[in-house]
């Protein structure tokens, strides 16, 4: 099983940790892996709002999810338990076998793929692995995102396998990308990011080896285009490109030249016109945020009018802290994004082991909370402040905060390959 939440207090304990442990809703806050790359500055406070009502919607939902979650859970203890019996040459058996695989991947990639070899049902083989993940019968496209994103060699491996079975001959770079974006969820991190574009830019350049002078490039304007994806279509960004713009944010890309204005063009109208269309996942896409989080506790926090202390089970994922008032609420009663803030470490009078994220400059924290009646409104604060059980607690929650806040690092990723890719002619023939 991978749930990973603690029991806290007697109460907890005696619940069914596979029925109710993690019954939360995914918040559509970092539902889209292209939210991430939206520029600093760019954000419209009401998206928040919005966004934050959506996590409540999706709640009507989950009462779906909660049963289907019951029954995979049977089916594995009844696999697992002795309650079913194998037999490899029986194919409804298989058949119900790589069902349970399929639902073991969803919740944990690998530990799916490991179930999935174990009962002789893939190989264990790369090809064999990316296969299975290519066709993507009954997979969670977010979680085969995850596995391939993996920094391990057999990982990579299937990665590679994964992109080889694309075939972008003779397709403009933007189409290939649409092929590629729609068979898996890109996740957010990234050092994963980087590792699947560039087996993407290689797959690309050896299959149309006559469009680009070098993989930078190729890699470059893909990056360009999705930037491009989230700039014209992301409500939160008011100034708009220009297609002269675009050209501009290009110049010099092609080993310190620059690429046909035609082609530039083509692709701008081409993702002005469509958008990238993101893959959507089944019911148990609201699982990964509370059922994997970077850090989840109790905390007490303390309130932003009237400065009192309550209790709150906080989860820490996706570049978000999210807290609740119980820990088998439905949702949350507030939202924090980790964006353009900072933690620190602060002393106070009535409670220890305190720390607190603020805002830099004078500006409020762009975050949102439900109120006693059930409204989302904008959360008030310039500081949150919360206090840990242990001083040993601050210090974990202080370091996990700091990894998860956001500084967009695709930018800083991007810069040292766009200087790679702008070698100038005199350089290469040097």
């Amino acid at each position: 099983m991978i749930f990973t939440g603690k029991s806290v207090d007697a109460l907890n304990q005696l619940r069914d940790d596979s029925h109710h442990k993690r019954e939360r809703s995914r918040s559509i806050i970092t539902s889209s892996w292209f939210f991430s790359l939206r520029r600093s500055g760019k954000k419209n406070k009401k998206t928040y709002y919005k966004l934050a009502k959506s996590t409540l919607d999706l709640t009507s939902s989950f009462s779906q999810l909660k049963d289907e979650l019951g029954e995979v859970v049977a089916e594995m203890e009844a696999m697992e338990g002795g309650g079913f019996v194998a037999d490899d040459s029986k194919p409804s058996n298989k058949a119900k076998q790589t069902s349970i695989g399929r639902k073991k991947f969803n919740m944990d990639p690998k530990k799916g793929i490991e179930y999935l070899i174990e009962h002789n049902l893939l190989a264990p083989t790369p090809e064999d692995v990316a296969q299975f993940l290519y066709k993507g019968e009954g997979l969670n496209k977010t979680a085969i995102g995850d596995y391939l994103g993996e920094r391990h060699d057999f990982n990579e491996r299937v990665l590679r396998a994964f992109v080889d079975l694309h075939d972008f001959t003779d397709l403009i770079l933007v189409q290939a990308l649409r092929q590629f974006l729609w068979s898996f969820r890109l996740p957010g991190e990234a050092q994963k990011i980087d590792r699947m574009m560039e087996c993407f830019a290689q797959r690309y350049c050896q299959l149309n080896p006559n469009i680009f002078t070098n993989t930078d490039t190729c890699y470059v304007l893909s990056f360009a285009i999705i930037m491009l994806n989230t700039s014209l279509h992301n409500p939160s960004v008011k100034d708009k490109p220009s297609v002269e713009q675009f050209i501009t944010m290009n110049r010099g890309i092609n080993n310190g030249g620059d690429l046909p204005r035609e082609l530039l063009v083509s692709l701008y109208e081409s993702i002005k016109t469509e958008p990238f269309k993101i893959p959507e996942d089944d019911g148990n896409d609201l699982m990964h945020t509370f059922f994997n989080p970077d850090k989840e506790g109790w905390l007490w926090k303390q309130g932003g009018r009237y400065k009192s202390w309550k209790r709150r089970w906080f989860i820490l994922n996706d570049n978000c802290l999210y807290y609740f008032e119980y820990t088998t609420d439905k949702e949350p009663r507030g939202i924090i994004p980790l964006e353009n803030i900072q933690v620190r470490e602060v002393q106070d009078r009535h409670k220890p082991h305190c720390f607190e994220l603020y805002a830099a400059g004078s500006e409020f924290i762009k975050a949102c909370k439900t109120d006693s009646e059930g409204k989302v409104v904008e959360g008030k604060h310039t500081v949150y402040r919360m206090s840990a059980a242990t001083d040993e607690e601050k210090d974990e929650w202080i370091k996990c905060v700091r990894q998860s806040i956001s500084h967009n690092p695709f930018y800083d990723m991007l810069a040292a390959r766009k200087k790679k890719a702008q070698k100038t002619n005199v350089h290469s023939k040097s």
